[in-house]
């Protein structure tokens, strides 16, 4: 599922995870392959009217007809600019698509071509009454209409 008016939306927020680069390998320590914490995503330029962020990270490559999530958080309070290393502070995390809450990180299967990861990072313009838990489809759902400007930054990982 895709947020049907993030196309109109501008991509301005600026994103950043900063254990790589804007197209980076992922190290392992943040993988399946290694302690699977999670990285730490930065983020700047919200438009005046944010009230809420939320961040999703998923990966397009993997098999089937959806991306993989692997990573929801949302209800990240207006002031902050980052989830740090293995923590996310205030907010609430969602279901990955590996069952469970919390970040889950990459594991594509043996073989594959590089894998990429788009950590996005939305701003919005409400502060959303959700509970904790939720899939990254009822999240951007409770989003529609909401989402004031969104970023990215994407790493990738090979097995």
């Amino acid at each position: 599922m895709q947020l049907t008016d993030v196309r109109d939306v501008p991509k301005t927020i600026r994103v950043e995870c900063e254990a790589f680069g804007p197209g980076g390998t992922i190290p392992e320590k943040y993988t399946g392959e290694g302690d699977d914490v999670s990285p730490s995503v930065a983020w700047g330029n919200l438009p005046r009217s944010t009230q809420e962020v939320a961040v999703v990270c998923q990966d397009p490559d993997a098999p089937g007809d959806d991306p993989f999530v692997h990573w929801v958080v949302y209800k990240i309070p207006v002031g902050k600019d980052r989830l740090a290393e293995g923590r996310i502070g205030d907010a609430l995390e969602g279901v990955n698509d590996f069952g469970g809450p919390g970040w889950r990180g990459p594991l594509p299967p043996r073989g594959h071509d590089l894998h990429h990861y788009h950590f996005l990072v939305y701003a919005l313009d409400k502060q959303l009454d959700l509970p904790p838990g939720l899939t990254r489809d009822e999240l951007l759902e409770a989003m529609e209409g909401h989402v004031r400007a969104w970023g990215e930054s994407v790493g990738t990982f090979q097995r």
